[in-house]
């Protein structure tokens, strides 16, 4: 067996408890990792890799990062998904016998990031726990320790629910038990790219008991506990700052599959994966970075409640009216620093003097704000306004202890202003008297010994000294000074006056820095105690910010203030919110739709290019932002409150769980088929297009059917099948319209007009000719399309009949081919029909299959 050093001995006993997570093994100046962990890091931090001579005949591998520039490499490691361990020593080397003790300090994983340049300002950073439990039903917790908040959501719909419910929610790690099965943990990193991490432990720890008033049901503790145990064992400190667990009511909300969400491009984009280009890039003109967090988290469950959407309309609507009292909140707001995180870092112990002087002139600003929402006159403006409770005490501390600029670093000194604390004062003035009394010395000396160039000075070494040229030696008097130290040119001395008042200085000094250390620790626990007025100020600063900046939003694209009916949903001149901010020259063509009791199913033709999607995605984000209590893009809009909204809209594959496009389709299709109700919004695009013609002509209408006659949920339905466009005539609450394309001097011209009726013609080759492909294929694909357009009747055709259901025909007097011959019953069928294989050799069978080939050659 190999020997190892005793301090590889204690590494390696480190690394076994934490086999999933990079060890920083503290040593000197460096933190060091050895075997697979350097290994790996050498690769993804593209840092040398060395070897470690540790008596072995194979040398181990190692390499190192400094310890004061570790950050970036750890935000670097956590940024890829991966954890670090960060393991200090944790006794004095001149203390220690033997190895020096040395202990994991913190687990840094992707779900527990804390420091803020490993943080995003504008988006949460969660993590989750997910708990299944025997009656079926799946708990997840989802906490931000940034900023102290945990919620609780109970799916019962199943497994396919709860990786819905998970992709609306920006985690970055999930917490779950060792024995969740296999299949389901694939699916979390394959669908949601999640670090995931174990916790068998569900033992709720008393300490954090006060959390959990609101949570009655057994369940929801045990799923608490495991993600509070994990984050206990990770962080390994106290977490004052986390928030009363809240449990959300999924029914209380609009629900947002991750197809819909992912189609609509709501909080980023589909191709860049990034926020310009989403409705979360228009509507965000909040100025706070938690107010555009929470922004983020409206969007993400837009309300159901009436009664709680108009209230916020109420309040965009007074934001909107008073222009001029809105920019003066928006100035003030923008002094307002992130006090959320403020909050999580005060808990947390990693919060400097910068920090709270960013805390003490947000807070200063409050009183401004107050004033300012005091001015409109809505009563619901006025409730945000009394819900402003200014901390005064905090900012008095925080005013009479820390000096207007301190430094970064919290051990140097130079935090706490004069006057704070008498101990600290004596300190102080015992530190500048005694140099003022260095400097008067120096010149003392300089008159007694006539000697011009002689000086004191100081190093960590020796201390102070005086240096006196070799060339003036000579003029020193004897006896009053001991030599320190020799240099080439000169010889440095003490004197007993001098040590005796270096030592005054010194200690001084060093006390002095102690104990500003401390006072600076004391106000830290002294804000602790403020944290829950602190987070509940951030809570309504925040959504102050999110409704002015839905007001500014509206005032800068002319949106206006929706009305919400019964059953009767009707915009006027609608408009698609991110489109026209992309074309930004004022040429988007808006558009009217009606959707009622007479009308549940819009039947949507036209060619590709013309705005089919457009039009449907614009309806679909119209009723989100409605429904967050923005104002909406159109002239005039009376709106229905869904309760869910499902789309299938764009082609994409899902090559990780190796499914087509075709195979995505229809998940999508009968995953809203499952799930809506008559209260729901249904967006399907193209549906059976992923496959023959007849199959995908037959597959649409069924569907258009049976949402038309079961499901009587509110369906936009785009398609190409232009023999759809006949459903009208059967399916009462079913209306055609077509998105206007007109054909002007052997180009297509769309006018992205959407008209009643149903499209002409499909323009498809118009369309390649648009995308420049070859004239001599485009010419090629023209006289192919008249071929097919002048084939006789005779020739298979697809119709709609009274019976809703495809027909494929072949006129009486006209010959068909043998592919297109109506089935009957040949003397082949009827022989198969006949066959008892289960009484058959495989030999008989052969023969069998041959001379009914044969019969088929013969016909």
């Amino acid at each position: 067996m190999a020997k190892y050093t005793p301090m590889m001995e204690q590494y390696l006993q480190i690394k076994a408890e934490h086999k999933d997570a990079f060890l920083f093994f503290r040593l000197g100046d460096f933190y060091e990792m050895f075997f697979d962990d350097a290994t790996k890091a050498a690769r993804e931090l593209e840092i040398t890799l060395t070897k470690r001579d540790a008596g072995q005949k194979e040398p181990i591998p190692m390499c190192g990062v400094p310890y004061h520039s570790a950050d970036n490499y750890i935000k670097n490691l956590i940024e890829k998904g991966y954890k670090v361990a960060i393991c200090e020593q944790v006794e004095d080397p001149k203390a220690a016998k033997g190895v020096v003790k040395r202990e994991v300090v913190q687990l840094i994983t992707p779900g527990t990031v804390m420091e803020t340049n490993m943080l995003s300002e504008r988006e949460n950073n969660y993590i989750a726990s997910l708990s299944h439990f025997q009656d079926g039903t799946f708990v997840i917790v989802y906490n931000d320790l940034s900023t102290g908040e945990n919620r609780l959501a109970m799916v019962t719909h199943g497994w396919e629910a709860v990786i819905h419910e998970l992709y609306n929610q920006p985690i970055k790690e999930i917490v779950i038990s060792s024995n969740l099965p296999g299949n389901w943990q694939h699916d979390l990193q394959a669908k949601l790219n999640v670090t995931l991490s174990f916790q068998d432990e569900i033992t709720f720890n008393g300490e954090y008991r006060n959390l959990c008033d609101d949570l009655n049901d057994e369940r929801l503790m045990k799923a608490f506990s495991r993600l509070l145990n994990y984050i206990q064992h990770t962080q390994k400190r106290s977490l004052d700052h986390l928030q009363p667990a809240k449990v959300i009511e999924l029914n209380d909300y609009l629900s947002l599959d991750m197809y819909s969400k992912r189609n609509l491009e709501l909080t980023e984009t589909i191709i860049k994966k990034g926020k310009h280009g989403s409705l979360l890039w228009v509507l965000d003109r909040t100025v706070t970075a938690m107010g555009s967090r929470l922004l983020k988290k409206w969007l993400e469950r837009p309300l159901i409640n009436q009664h709680l959407i108009d209230e916020r309309l109420e309040i965009v609507d007074g934001f909107y009216q008073g222009f001029m009292e809105r920019d003066s909140l928006r100035e003030s707001l923008k002094s307002v620093y992130d006090l959320e995180r403020l909050a999580g870092r005060i808990a947390y112990g990693n919060v400097n003097a910068r920090d709270l002087i960013q805390l003490k002139q947000s807070l200063n600003k409050i009183p401004e704000l107050q004033t300012i929402l005091q001015q409109f006159p809505q009563p619901q403006i006025k409730e945000l306004c009394n819900a402003i409770r200014w901390p005064e005490q905090i900012v008095t501390m925080l005013e009479g202890s820390l000096v207007d600029d301190p430094p970064i670093s919290i051990k140097e000194g130079g935090i706490i202003k004069d006057g704070y604390n008498e101990m600290l004062d004596t300190y102080r003035d015992a530190s500048r008297n005694g140099k003022k009394w260095i400097a008067e010395l120096e010149q003392k000396e300089k008159q007694e010994t006539n000697i011009k160039s002689l000086k004191i000075g100081y190093n960590r070494v020796f201390g102070y000294y005086i240096e006196v040229t070799k060339a003036n030696l000579h003029l020193l008097p004897e006896g009053r000074y001991e030599r320190k130290q020799t240099l080439t040119n000169a010889e440095r001395y003490i004197t007993p006056e001098l040590k005796e008042k270096e030592q005054l200085i010194l200690e001084a000094e060093e006390k002095s820095v102690e104990l500003e250390y401390n006072l600076f620790i004391e106000i830290r626990e002294q804000l602790k105690e403020q944290i829950p007025v602190l987070q509940e100020l951030a809570d309504v600063v925040s959504r102050i910010d999110v409704l002015q900046a839905f007001a500014t939003v509206s005032e800068e694209n002319n949106y206006k203030r929706p009305r919400f009916v019964e059953n009767n949903l009707s915009i006027n001149n609608g408009r698609h919110p991110v489109v026209e901010q992309v074309m930004k020259d004022g040429s988007f063509v808006p558009n009217n739709i009606k959707l009622d009791k007479e009308t549940e199913v819009l039947l949507i033709t036209g060619p590709n290019m013309s705005g089919k999607s457009t039009f449907m995605r614009q309806l679909a984000l119209t009723v989100i932002m409605g429904q967050i209590g923005c104002f909406v893009p159109c002239d005039e809009a009376d709106l229905i409150i869904f309760d869910q909204i499902f789309t299938r809209i764009g082609a994409a594959d899902d090559l990780v769980s190796g499914q087509s496009t075709f195979m995505v389709e229809m998940l999508e299709a009968n995953h809203a088929i499952a799930n809506a109700t008559d209260k729901s919004l249904i967006l399907l695009d193209e549906i059976g297009r992923g496959t023959s013609t007849y199959d995908g002509m037959a597959l649409a209408q069924a569907i258009v059917e049976y949402i038309h006659n079961n499901i009587h949920a509110k369906t936009l339905f785009s398609t190409h099948y232009h023999e759809l466009t006949a459903l009208e005539d059967s399916l009462d609450k079913l209306k055609n319209i077509h998105v206007r394309a007109e054909e002007h001097e052997g180009n297509v011209v769309f006018l992205h007009q959407i008209m009643d009726g149903a499209a002409d013609e499909s323009y498809g080759i118009h369309v390649a000719k648009l995308a420049n492909l070859p004239e001599a294929l485009i010419n090629r694909a023209s006289m192919i399309l008249r071929e097919f357009e002048d084939v006789d009747q005779g020739e298979q055709t697809a119709k709609i009949h009274d019976s809703n259901q495809l027909s494929f025909f072949v006129e009486e007097n006209q010959p068909a081919k043998k592919k297109d011959i109506e089935k009957q019953d040949s003397a082949v069928e009827q022989a198969l029909a006949n066959l008892d294989l289960f009484d058959m050799t495989p030999l008989d069978a052969m023969n069998e299959l041959y001379r009914l080939q044969k019969l088929t050659k013969q016909n």
